[in-house]
């Protein structure tokens, strides 16, 4: 519209002006709505695996024409002056047998050295191998006798050692082992047993051995929960599930040396109060809002999140929303730096002073941040939600065992989440409750060093005999 059109509407009188006056302003509102979702798509795009909790797989152009750096001039492998690290000899306690090798006859004059006593110290040569046959197969024989005195006939019984299955418990600890700890699809299963093992085995009796060890190890969960809820300290995370195809959750809380592990319908806060239970422990996570019933001064919230949400207002070509996250991540950076140096020297007193002017800047920054304007209108939430959380950011500041990250349950949840994308989750309620049982157990006993397969035994051994399955915790 040029000027003489607008002067000859007003001319037009009073109606005119008004009724193009209103569709302007629903023209205008339109165009605000349709730029308001644009710069949420925008905004969206912005997001990959350095400014948001998006896995790397997630980012823009994943695993095509990567970046390559610089290519090094040193050759592969070990460099020049590396000290060696060849694998030594056992102590003869875990060797199986001795083979003796005595010369036959003098390497220089050819004269015959049998029977003679040896000199000097041995040559010792370690070679390890496997059985032909690594599966052994027992054939137990119940025999029938006729009583003298009374004419009955009777049957030899089982010992109670010995399960009425057709696998023992060494091989079923295998199986459930390869599955959980390996992360092996049950057909997996099946063609390793077949080739290392030299035992064929169905689909189904590997499925069945993992549910089988799933129920057993019901007390051993239940011991592991109560050992994570008594734990001064408490990491917790969740990821997605699969179950028959429908979307589920994967909760998980972590200790230093425990881990439990649920699939849950929902990733709601009744889901988290199931997990935690009425635990008086220091609670890590990130600021799901699942987790918001927790009292602040009894959590700690992730700064590695903090510092990708930071990253991304940084990155914002808006330049209010820009300044915000580029001050924030200054902060978060020199918080880092803090805990690296209390890492380095232990010195908690010297952390605080460091950290206590950080606290006073990201606070204000916040407080500025959280006013309703138009300029602070892409990082109000975040300002906002900081402070709710406010305690939370600092715990790890004064609590020993605390870290300002929540790289421990992160770390604990990675195992499952790769079983998650080989398996594609489970199957049923029952599949569920054996691999969240099992992988539970698989990453306790990471955590304490402690062997799997050789604890799935001891489960199916104490299964057969009646007895209950040894505990994690």
């Amino acid at each position: 519209m040029d000027r003489s059109e607008a002067e000859a509407i007003y001319d037009s009188g009073r109606d005119a002006c008004v009724k193009v006056l209103l569709a302007l302003a629903n023209q205008v509102e339109r165009l605000e709505g349709r730029v308001e979702r644009l710069e949420g798509e925008v905004r969206e795009l912005r997001r990959d695996s350095g400014n948001s909790s998006l896995p790397p797989s997630a980012d823009p152009g994943a695993g095509k024409g990567r970046r390559k750096g610089r290519r090094s001039d040193r050759k592969p492998g070990a460099q020049p002056g590396h000290p060696g690290s060849g694998r030594g000899l056992l102590p003869i306690e875990y060797v199986d047998e001795v083979i003796e090798h005595l010369p036959g006859s003098c390497d220089r004059c050819g004269h015959p050295l049998t029977g003679l006593p040896t000199r000097g110290p041995v040559c010792r040569h370690q070679v390890a191998e496997l059985p032909e046959t690594a599966v052994r197969v027992t054939e137990h024989r119940l025999h029938r006798a006729r009583c003298p005195g009374c004419g009955a006939i009777t049957r030899a019984e089982l010992p109670s050692e010995i399960g009425r299955g057709r696998f023992g418990p060494r091989l079923q600890g295998a199986v459930a082992t390869l599955a959980a700890g390996f992360r092996l699809s049950r057909r997996q299963v099946v063609d390793l047993c077949g080739e290392l093992f030299g035992m064929k085995i169905a689909v189904g009796t590997v499925d069945a051995i993992i549910g089988r060890q799933g129920v057993a190890l019901r007390e051993p969960q239940e011991r592991l929960r109560d050992a994570v809820r008594g734990s001064p300290v408490i990491c917790a995370d969740e990821t997605g599930w699969r179950q028959t195809g429908e979307r589920r959750f994967l909760w998980g809380a972590f200790t230093d040396e425990v881990a439990v592990l649920r699939v849950a319908p929902s990733r709601h806060r009744e889901e988290a109060e199931e997990l935690l239970g009425e635990t008086e422990a220091i609670v890590s996570s990130d600021r799901w809002w699942a987790y918001d019933h927790l009292d602040p001064a009894r959590r700690q919230v992730c700064w590695s999140h903090l510092l990708r949400d930071f990253r991304f207002h940084a990155e914002s070509p808006l330049p209010h929303q820009g300044e915000f996250g580029e001050a924030c991540l200054g902060v978060a950076e020199s918080v880092f730096e803090a805990w690296r140096g209390f890492q380095a020297d232990g010195d908690r007193v010297r952390m605080r002073r460091e950290i206590s002017p950080l606290e006073r800047e990201l606070r204000s920054l916040c407080e500025a941040g959280r006013r309703k304007s138009v300029k602070t209108r892409y990082h109000r939430g975040l300002a906002r939600n900081l402070i709710k959380v406010w305690p939370a950011l600092w715990t790890f500041v004064d609590h020993e065992g605390v870290e300002p990250t929540n790289n421990r349950a992160e770390r604990g949840l990675r195992h499952a989440v790769i079983y998650r994308k080989l398996s594609q989750g489970s199957h049923s309620t029952q599949g569920a409750i054996a691999t969240e049982r099992l992988l539970s157990a698989a990453i306790s006993c990471r955590l304490q060093g402690r062997s799997l397969f050789a604890y799935l035994a001891e489960v199916a051994q104490a299964t057969t005999s009646g007895r209950p399955a040894p505990a994690l915790a």
